[in-house]
């Protein structure tokens, strides 16, 4: 049966079902917060992008006003968005954002176990995307990492186009779930990647691992997808433990 079939009426999965998909009522400022801020740290929301509105956004992540706008006045205070009143106002992602703050001890103690999430994670999605991605879905990914290409100079750009890469890999796998997940692994690398250099070398061998791998989901190879998704993340842990301040 196919993904979409699986999904009914042909929908298909975004990045920002995951965010906005409805939020834990126990953790729901805090769920609230940590969704909106990946968002915009990935770029899922970009810089200058307007939010939802208000009753649209509480309707989709399942949460009350008085909750929404306490998570959105953290991110005023934090500077990661702003508010506009009148004709054409919202609330906005702020362009630029805040600066990011030094590694911390607790990130430093911790980035081994991000990547060993991420490993978890991202070998389901390579296994699960080679035996449903439909033809629509390799097109994206293979114009993703046509981006990539043409990002080598650029690493903010080539990030942002590797995020779109991974998390459409959990697009092509077809579970929101996943997508969801694919977003939290990668906030959560984002920000150790942030510390260390990537030369346009290191990039060009990162995206010809993506090739490999968008060569074995095309053929539908489920294994060799495992295995070069495995090698690819290895390979940034590697990096980061040579490279990672304090690492």
């Amino acid at each position: 049966m196919a993904a979409a079939e699986r999904r009914g009426a042909g929908a298909a999965i975004t990045p920002l079902e995951g965010v906005f998909a409805p939020v834990r009522s126990q953790t729901a400022f805090e769920e609230t917060v940590d969704r909106l801020g990946t968002a915009i740290k990935l770029g899922l929301l970009p810089a200058g992008s307007q939010l939802p509105a208000e009753r649209e956004l509480c309707a989709r992540m399942g949460i009350a006003r008085s909750t929404l706008r306490q998570a959105l006045t953290a991110l005023t205070q934090s500077g990661h968005v702003f508010a506009t009143r009148g004709r054409g106002g919202g609330t906005f992602v702020s362009d630029p954002q805040p600066p990011a703050d030094p590694p911390s001890k607790r990130m430093l103690g911790e980035w081994r176990e991000v990547c060993d999430q991420r490993l978890a994670v991202e070998l389901g999605v390579a296994v699960l995307a080679a035996e449903r991605a439909e033809p629509k879905a390799l097109r994206a990914l293979d114009a993703v990492a046509a981006a990539l290409d043409a990002s080598l100079e650029d690493f903010a750009a080539y990030r942002q186009a590797d995020i779109r890469l991974h998390v459409g890999l959990a697009e092509a796998a077809g579970s929101t779930r996943l997508v969801r997940a694919m977003t939290e692994v990668q906030g959560a690398m984002t920000d150790l990647i942030a510390y260390i250099a990537h030369p346009p070398e290191v990039l060009a061998s990162s995206n010809a691992q993506h090739r490999r791998l968008l060569g074995a989901v095309r053929e539908g190879d489920s294994m060799r997808a495992a295995r070069v998704m495995a090698e690819h993340l290895q390979g940034t842990e590697h990096v980061l433990a040579g490279l990672l301040p304090g690492g």
